[in-house]
C-alpha cells in the first residue's frame, strides 16, 4: 500500500503542464508602528480567488496568470488599498504596501484588534494549506468563539480527540497519554502525575495561548516517542501599543450547588497553596493536627480572575522588545454522586459495592511572562511559566467492602480525604536568526521543575460491628488489614533540561527566486531526573473485641486521639514497622528514583520537483536510556531495572497541489512508545476500589503510521478536509489486571501487534456573511458552522502466554489470563463528532455580540481488558453540548456568558460479557457569567 501511494505521488509529481504565470510578492509595513512589518494582513487579487495572507514577517507571495490585475490589500481597521498591475509568464513582480488606520479609528482600537488578529483562523488556515506536512492548528480566535478555557477542552473540538474523564488527558485517534507528546514552543514537558507521561493539558489556561498545534504525523524534528500526536502549545507572542485587560467571572456547578450542605476537609486553604509534612514524631504519640472528620464549606460558588497586558518599544531603528504577562486564578466546586463497583466477577456479582459521594473544589494560579527582542534579522524570546493547581476531595463510599469476607452484606462506610498540590516551574529560552538567504539558526533550551504533592491522605473504613446487621452500629473490630486506615503523603519531583538546535539551508533558486530545495541538520537533547518518595502512616487496630461502638461516622476524632492511643485501641506503623520493628530506620519512605537521557540527531529534505510536487524526506537518530531504581513495600531491599535503546526513525511527507484550492498529502513514519516510570518501578499504589503494581519488564512498543489526507479551501476562512490514517504497533502496552490475590493491575506488552485504521472528515464554513459600510467602520454579520467526525476500526490480539514468558525470562514473573484472544484498543472509540455554530453581529464599530452553540461526541470505548472471563470494562459513549455567549458593550467593556454540559448525560462505565454497571454518576452542568474591562 505504502510502496504503491509513493509510486503514484512520483507519477503526479511528473505531469505538469507548463502554466503561464508569473510571480507577484512584496512586503506590507504597518505605519502604526513605524514601518514595522505587518503579519497575517490580506492580499487578493480582485475578481479571483486567488489570495494570500502575509507572514510574521510581512511578506507574501503568489502565482498570476499573465496579464492585468488589480491586487487588494485589506487589515482589519486599516484602509483598504487596490492597485493596477501588469505581468508576464515568467515574470517576478515585487508590490509593496505601507498600510494605515483607517480615518475615525483610534490607536487602541486597532491595536487590540490586530494583536488577536493575529491568532485568528484564517492565518492558521493559511499556515496549513502551504504546509507540506499534515498539521492542524487551533488559534486564539477560535479557541474564544468556541467558550473554552483549558487546553485539553480546546483538543477536543479538533477532529479524533477526545478527553479521559476525571483526568486533563486525552485520546488522540483512541491512542491515550502514553503515545502523545506535549511541548510548549517546541520545548518538552514534564508530567505532574506519577501514573502519567505528558502533562494534565487542562492545568493550561488558554489566557496563555496563542495557538495550539496538533500534529498527528511524525516530524524528525519531534522526538520519537511518538504514535497519536504531538501537541504543541504556542504561548502569546504580543505586538502592538500596550494596554491592560481585567477580567472577572463568577459561575456554579448545578450539582455542586443543589446539595443543601458542601462538605470538604481539614487543612487545605481556598487559594490551593498548601502544603503540610507528617510531624517530628507520628509513631512514639498521636501527634497528628488535622482532623479525620469533614467540614462545611461555604456556598460553593465558582470564581476567575486575570489581568494581562503587553506593549512594544522601539529601541533604535533595528530593534523592537515585545513584553507580555498574564497573571489569572480560578476555582471550581465539583459533586458527583453514583455508583462504583470497580469490576464484577464471571457470575456479575461485585467484590466491591459502594454508593459514593464526592465534594471537590480545584483551583488553578497561573502567571507567565514573555519577552521577545528583535534586532534585525535576530529574535530572542524568554518565557516564564508557573502554575500552582490543586485538588481537594472529600469522597464518601457506602457498601460493601469485599463480598467474600469484609462487610459481605454491606453496611460498610469508606471516607478518603485528599489533597493534591502540583507546582509547575518553567523557563524557555529560544533563538532565531537568519544569517542570510540561505541559512537560518534556529535554537531553544528550557528549564523545566514540577513538584507534585499529597499531603496528608486520609482513609478510614468503618464496617458494622455486627456483619449480620448492616444497618447496624459501626466500629474499627472487623477492620482487615493494617492499611485500611492510614494518612498518606507523597511527593514526587521532576527535573529536566532540555535543548534544540537546528540548521536550514536552502538551496537551488529558481527564476521566480523562490528555493526549491532545504536541508535541515538538528539535535534534540533532554535529560530528566524523577524522585518519587511516599510514606504511609497504617493505624493498625488492636484489641479487636475491645473496639468501641462509633455513633458517629462523622466524628472520627473522638477515636482517632491520644487517649485510645495510650489505652491500646490503635498503634501507628509504616511499611517497615511500628515503634518495636528491627528496622533501623522505620520511617524512610518508599521511594523510586529515575534517569532518563534522550540525545537524537536528525536530517531532512524538503525539495519541490514542480510547482506542484513537493516532498520532506528525513530520517532521526535516537538514543534512549531510561534507568529506575525502587526500595517499596514490595521490594523492601530494593532493586533497579535499566531500558537502553537505539532507533532509527525514517519518515516521509508528500504534497501534491491538485490547484489553488486543493492539496493531496502523503505521510509515512517508524517510531516507538515508552513505558512510563510508574509502570516499570515495583510499586503498589492503591484507590479504594482497586490497585495498580509497576511491571519492570515492561518495554517500548514499535509504532508504523500512515496518513492521506485532501484539504479543499474555498475561501481563506473556510476548509473541508478527507483523511484516512493507519497504525500498526508491535508489542503494545495495555492495563491489565494480575493473577494476583488482591487482583491488582499492571501494564504488560499484551500481545504482539495492534492495528487501527479510520478516516476524519473536517468542515469549516461561513453559511452567510454580509457587510455594510458606514461613516465609522464596516459592520459584519456572518453565520459560522464547523464540524469534524473520526471514524475509526481498531484490534489488537492479546497473548497471556507471551507475558508469562517475557516476565519470567526478566525475573519479574507476572500472569495474565486474558478472557478474548483480541480485542479493540483501550481508549479507542470507533466514532467521534464535533460540531459548532456561531452567530457575529457588529451593532456599531465598538458594539458586537457573538453566540456559539458546540457539541461534542465519542462512542464507546474500551477502559480496561477483561480477564478471567470477565468482560472488557467499557466507557458508554457520551454526548455534550454548550452555548457561549460574548458581548461588546463598548471599546472597552466586554461581557460574557457559557453553560457547559447542558445535557448532563450520565457518565457510565459497564462490564461486557456480565453486561454489568460497574460506575456511574453526573457532573453537572457548569454556568459562568464574565465581565473585561480595557484600558
Amino acid at each position: 500500500m505504502k510502496k504503491f501511494l509513493f509510486i503514484t505521488f512520483l507519477a503526479l509529481g511528473q505531469i505538469i503542464v507548463a502554466q503561464s504565470k508569473g510571480t507577484l510578492k512584496g512586503l506590507l509595513t504597518d505605519k502604526e508602528t513605524n514601518n514595522e512589518p505587518l503579519p497575517f494582513a490580506n492580499i487578493q487579487i480582485k475578481g479571483t480567488s486567488i489570495g494570500t495572507t502575509t507572514d510574521f514577517d510581512g511578506n507574501y507571495i503568489l502565482k498570476v496568470e499573465e496579464g492585468n490585475h488589480i491586487v487588494i490589500f485589506s487589515f482589519l481597521g486599516y484602509k483598504t488599498i487596490e492597485k493596477s498591475f501588469s505581468i508576464k509568464a515568467g515574470e517576478t513582480l515585487i508590490v509593496s504596501q505601507l498600510m494605515s488606520a483607517e480615518e475615525g479609528v483610534s490607536l487602541d482600537e486597532i491595536v487590540v484588534k490586530s494583536s488577536s488578529n493575529k491568532e485568528k483562523s484564517s492565518a492558521l488556515l493559511l499556515e496549513q494549506k502551504k504546509a507540506v506536512s499534515i498539521v492542524k492548528k487551533i488559534g486564539a480566535e477560535e479557541l474564544a468563539i468556541k467558550g473554552v478555557g483549558d487546553v485539553a477542552a480546546a483538543l477536543t473540538k479538533t477532529t479524533g480527540i477526545s478527553k479521559e474523564e476525571g483526568s486533563g488527558g486525552v485520546f488522540v485517534r483512541g491512542l491515550g497519554d502514553r503515545y502523545n507528546v506535549t511541548t510548549l514552543n517546541g520545548l518538552p514537558l514534564p508530567s505532574n502525575n506519577p501514573s502519567r507521561k505528558n502533562i494534565d493539558l487542562d492545568i493550561f489556561s488558554t489566557d496563555i495561548v496563542g495557538y495550539i498545534g496538533i500534529d498527528k504525523t511524525y516530524n524528525v524534528s519531534n522526538y520519537g516517542d511518538f504514535a497519536g500526536a504531538n501537541v504543541n502549545i504556542s504561548s502569546k507572542n504580543y505586538k502592538g501599543k500596550g494596554f491592560i485587560e481585567i477580567g472577572v467571572g463568577s459561575g456554579a456547578n448545578t450539582e455542586a450547588i443543589s446539595q443543601s450542605d458542601f462538605y470538604l476537609t481539614d487543612g487545605p486553604n481556598t487559594s490551593g497553596f498548601y502544603t503540610k509534612n507528617y510531624p517530628a514524631f507520628p509513631l512514639n504519640n498521636y501527634n497528628f493536627e488535622t482532623s479525620w472528620d469533614r467540614e462545611k464549606s461555604g456556598t460553593p460558588v465558582n470564581s476567575n480572575f486575570s489581568l494581562k497586558g503587553g506593549n512594544s518599544y522601539q529601541l533604535g531603528e533595528d530593534t523592537k522588545l515585545n513584553v507580555f504577562a498574564v497573571a489569572s486564578f480560578n476555582n471550581g466546586f465539583k459533586f458527583k454522586e453514583g455508583i462504583s463497583r470497580g469490576s464484577v466477577n464471571v457470575s456479575g456479582v461485585a467484590r466491591r459495592d459502594y454508593a459514593f459521594k464526592s465534594y471537590a473544589y480545584e483551583t488553578n494560579t497561573t502567571l507567565m511572562g514573555n519577552i521577545a527582542l528583535k534586532h534585525k534579522n535576530h529574535t530572542f524570546k524568554y518565557n516564564g511559566l508557573g502554575i500552582n493547581t490543586s485538588n481537594q476531595k472529600q469522597d464518601e463510599y457506602t457498601g460493601t467492602v469485599d463480598i467474600f469476607d469484609y462487610a459481605p452484606e454491606g453496611g460498610a462506610f469508606v471516607q478518603r480525604q485528599a489533597f493534591e498540590r502540583t507546582q509547575l516551574i518553567i523557563h524557555q529560552l529560544l533563538g532565531d536568526h537568519k544569517l542570510n538567504d540561505n541559512f537560518d539558526v534556529n535554537w531553544g533550551a528550557s528549564y523545566n521543575f514540577v513538584d507534585n504533592k499529597v499531603p496528608n491522605r486520609r482513609q478510614v473504613i468503618l464496617t458494622p460491628d455486627n456483619w449480620d446487621l448492616p444497618d447496624g452500629p459501626k466500629s474499627f473490630k472487623q477492620t482487615n488489614n493494617e492499611s485500611d486506615n492510614h494518612r498518606f503523603y507523597q511527593n514526587l519531583e521532576e527535573e529536566e533540561i532540555a535543548a534544540n538546535f537546528s540548521t536550514t539551508y536552502k538551496f537551488n533558486k529558481s527564476e521566480d527566486e523562490e528555493y526549491k530545495g532545504k536541508v535541515t541538520l538538528g539535535y534534540n537533547g533532554r535529560f530528566k531526573n524523577v524522585k518519587f518518595r511516599a510514606t504511609q502512616f497504617n493505624f493498625s487496630i488492636l484489641n479487636k473485641s475491645t473496639q468501641p461502638i462509633i455513633n458517629d461516622v462523622y466524628n472520627l476524632d473522638s477515636y482517632f486521639n491520644q487517649e485510645n492511643f495510650n489505652a491500646g485501641l490503635f498503634e501507628i506503623k509504616t511499611f517497615r514497622g511500628g515503634l518495636g520493628a528491627t528496622s533501623t530506620n522505620v520511617l524512610l519512605p518508599q521511594t523510586y528514583d529515575g534517569d532518563q537521557v534522550i540525545n537524537a540527531g536528525y536530517i531532512s529534505l524538503e525539495y519541490a520537483f514542480s510547482e506542484k510536487f513537493t516532498g520532506i524526506f528525513g530520517v532521526r537518530a535516537e538514543k534512549i536510556n531510561q534507568t529506575i531504581g525502587w526500595t517499596t513495600s514490595l521490594d523492601p531491599s530494593g532493586d533497579s531495572s535499566e531500558l537502553d535503546i537505539f532507533e532509527i526513525l525514517p519518515a516521509v511527507s508528500l504534497k501534491y497541489v491538485l490547484n489553488e484550492e486543493q492539496n493531496l498529502k502523503f505521510a509515512a513514519s517508524k517510531t516507538y512508545t515508552l513505558p512510563q516510570y510508574k509502570e516499570r518501578a515495583l510499586f503498589q499504589f492503591e484507590d479504594v476500589t482497586q490497585s495498580f503494581v509497576g511491571n519492570p519488564a515492561l518495554y517500548a512498543s514499535t509504532d508504523y503510521n500512515i496518513d492521506l489526507k485532501w484539504d479543499y479551501f474555498p475561501k481563506s476562512s473556510e476548509v473541508i478536509s478527507l483523511g484516512l490514517f493507519g497504525k500498526y504497533i508491535k508489542n503494545p502496552i495495555n492495563e491489565a489486571t494480575i493473577n494476583s490475590a488482591s487482583n491488582d493491575i499492571s501494564w504488560v506488552n499484551s500481545g504482539e501487534k495492534a492495528t487501527a485504521i479510520g478516516a476524519e472528515l473536517e468542515i469549516r464554513k461561513t453559511l452567510f456573511e454580509k457587510e455594510i459600510d458606514t461613516e465609522d467602520s464596516v459592520l459584519k454579520n456572518n453565520l459560522t458552522l464547523g464540524f469534524n467526525a473520526s471514524y475509526m476500526q481498531s484490534n489488537q490480539d492479546l497473548d497471556g502466554a507471551k507475558v508469562v514468558e517475557e516476565t519470567t525470562a526478566k525475573g519479574f514473573p507476572k500472569s495474565v489470563d486474558f478472557t478474548d484472544e483480541e480485542s479493540r484498543i483501550s481508549g479507542a472509540s470507533d466514532l467521534l463528532l464535533n460540531a459548532d455554530v456561531s452567530y457575529f453581529k457588529d451593532f456599531k464599530h465598538d458594539k458586537s455580540l457573538q453566540t456559539t452553540v458546540a457539541f461534542n461526541y465519542f462512542s464507546d470505548r474500551v477502559f480496561a481488558l477483561g480477564t478471567e472471563g470477565k468482560g472488557n470494562l467499557i466507557d458508554a459513549g457520551v454526548g455534550t453540548l454548550d452555548f457561549i455567549l460574548k458581548g461588546k458593550l463598548s471599546k472597552k467593556i466586554g461581557v460574557g456568558f457559557t453553560a457547559k454540559n447542558i445535557l448532563n448525560p450520565t457518565i457510565e462505565r459497564r462490564q461486557e460479557t456480565q453486561d454489568v454497571v460497574v460506575s456511574s454518576f453526573k457532573t453537572g452542568m457548569n454556568v459562568k457569567l464574565s465581565f473585561s474591562y480595557n484600558f
